[in-house]
């Protein structure tokens, strides 16, 4: 199993996974870019790194792996021990090259040295997008010069007489246009409120009779039982999986459904769901021996 291949399809949805007992690859977003040596535009991109303290199990990878695969979450786990233990011996002696992902070496002091593979773009709203290099633009700076010269003067010229009449009498007409125009605004205002309260007065007065007036509606509403205890049939990456398999079971006599998506983006598949635990964990004993051995009980209690 080429582990390397399944740890490259989830840094394109997610910005960590963790292979237990062994380290996390961390992708960093990095922001559109220029180089102004060499004028090369570089679109967004979100590069892979490594940490050797993530070692925690989250089960993400393996949760893919038995997606994918269509195996057990233990045997998927067993094989990602399988592969850890194998780069483990090789790095004693060698480099380990990653498909897509980078090389990871040893150091003098035993420590992984990760280099990430700097072609490979894991931002997917970046897809088809690739590096531009344009040509330099030269700038040029011009004095403007005005269009109208500039003439300096130190008398001032008297304005005729004639000229300040006119602009007397423009400014009174003026004031005598927007004093007429106001008083018209306010005579239509006071017709209209004039107008308004007449309306107000017959609405006032009028009386509405509805000679046939509706039946009364009786709703009998049956409140939901909680169920909040689960036989879980399995858990899917792909949602189309999921709807498979609850039509496989509701065949097989099963009140089967999807509740819904859990923290690694997994659709779960119960079998059936009950409100009283010991109905729950006396179904899921008989599931267990009679259909699969791999269903486990899920409590789900309401916020």
């Amino acid at each position: 199993m080429n582990l390397a291949n399944y740890i490259n399809d989830l840094l394109y949805r997610y910005d960590c996974v963790i292979v237990p007992d062994f380290g996390g690859f961390v992708t960093n977003r990095i922001g559109a870019k220029l180089n102004s040596d060499t004028h090369t535009f570089y679109p967004p991109t979100k590069q892979i790194a490594f940490n050797s303290h993530l070692t925690h199990n989250d089960g993400l990878l393996a949760n893919y792996i038995a997606s994918s695969e269509q195996i057990s979450f233990e045997k998927a786990s067993t094989a990602i021990s399988l592969s850890v233990i194998k780069w483990q011996n090789e790095l004693q002696n060698t480099e380990i090259k990653l498909d897509n992902l980078g090389t990871i070496s040893l150091n003098e002091s035993k420590q992984i040295i990760f280099e990430p593979k700097k072609e490979v773009n894991f931002l997917t709203s970046s897809f088809g997008l690739t590096s531009l290099e344009s040509s330099a633009i030269e700038r040029y700076r011009q004095e403007v010069k005005p269009l109208i010269p500039v003439v300096a003067s130190t008398e001032r010229k008297s304005v005729p007489a004639f000229i300040k009449y006119a602009a007397t009498a423009a400014i009174l007409l003026t004031l005598g246009f927007a004093g007429y125009n106001s008083y018209e605004q306010n005579q239509q205002k006071e017709v209209f409120a004039s107008q308004q309260k007449e309306l107000e007065k017959k609405i006032q007065t009028a009386t509405f009779v509805i000679s046939n007036p509706l039946p009364t509606l009786k709703l009998n509403v049956v409140k939901e039982i909680a169920k909040p205890y689960h036989v879980i049939a399995g858990a899917f990456q792909i949602a189309e999986n999921a709807e498979k398999k609850v039509n496989e079971l509701i065949l097989k006599g099963f009140n089967a459904k999807i509740i819904g998506v859990n923290k690694w983006g997994l659709t779960q598949v119960t079998f059936d769901s009950y409100a009283d635990k010991n109905d729950a964990i006396n179904n899921l004993n008989k599931i267990k021996k009679t259909v699969s051995k791999d269903a486990w009980l899920l409590i789900k209690t309401s916020k």
